[in-house]
């Protein structure tokens, strides 16, 4: 995930659970926070727990995150947001928690006496994790329409160029599923593993060979021990826990879009 697109995300998220964005550079990003958000993600449990006993005049804080510190004036503080940084993935955590799922419209204007269908489509953002000794997240948009099976990558960059709403716009209406989402939900984690499995798995291969030379050490170290006991167990199942090669696929959050023929 490039520092870009951490930017792009961080802007998508403050402004979906309504906080106001003081500050948009680029490179940096200062946002006030609403009293929801402060709960959730500046740990500060003693302030509000004083504040509902008090009565007090809640003051959500105002936060700064930066995602290019190569181009920001000197007078700017704030957090360094980047992929392995702790705050960034406590902010995927709140969206899971926050935004695990949403229904939307898309907000079409037809000719006067016109009525528009709009086709119902599910929209899936999930993360793949290739874990062993090492670990890479691949994150991926798909969108499957729910009537006639068509499914495209990098759904919610098309979502963003589109006027979304949450209530059905006048002169709309949507149009019945053939395909129920929990079903679109399998088809594309199939249409993921598909994928996967064509894919170089040399990777898996490597971690193995690094498993069987650490294996080996260990199997030396203990060659003159007669009875091995739980110790040597307990690390030999260390290292298959290292380094086993797993991909595991978890759905980041998702939702049903009804959008006109046009939009896709």
């Amino acid at each position: 995930m490039k520092q870009q697109e951490i930017h792009k995300f961080l802007v998508r998220f403050f402004t979906a659970n309504s906080c106001d964005i003081l500050e948009n550079t680029g490179s940096y990003l200062t946002v006030q926070l609403t009293i929801e958000l402060d709960k959730e993600l500046m740990n500060r449990p003693f302030y509000w727990h004083y504040l509902e006993k008090t009565g007090g005049v809640p003051n959500p804080m105002i936060v700064t995150f930066i995602t290019n510190q190569q181009n920001i004036p000197d007078h700017v503080k704030g957090e360094v947001i980047h992929f392995g940084s702790p705050r960034l993935h406590q902010i995927f955590r709140s969206t899971r928690n926050l935004a695990g799922y949403i229904r939307l419209f898309e907000d079409y204007h037809p000719s006067i006496g016109q009525q528009v269908p709009l086709r119902p489509w599910l929209g899936m953002n999930v993360k793949i994790s290739y874990q062993c000794d090492r670990k890479r997240d691949v994150f991926k948009s798909i969108g499957l329409q729910l009537i006639n099976g068509q499914m495209v990558d990098n759904f919610h960059d098309q979502l963003l160029k589109l006027p979304l709403v949450r209530k059905i716009p006048d002169y709309s209406f949507t149009l019945s599923p053939l395909i129920m989402p929990k079903s679109g939900v399998n088809r594309i984690q199939n249409m993921l593993r598909s994928i996967i499995l064509k894919e170089d798995h040399s990777w898996a291969h490597d971690a193995r060979d690094r498993w069987g030379k650490d294996l080996q050490l260990l199997e030396h170290f203990y060659e003159d021990i007669d009875e091995k006991g739980e110790s040597y167990e307990n690390e030999k199942r260390a290292l298959q826990e290292q380094y086993e090669p797993k991909i595991h696929i978890s759905i980041v959050n998702g939702g049903i879009f009804y959008l006109t023929d046009q939009a896709i």
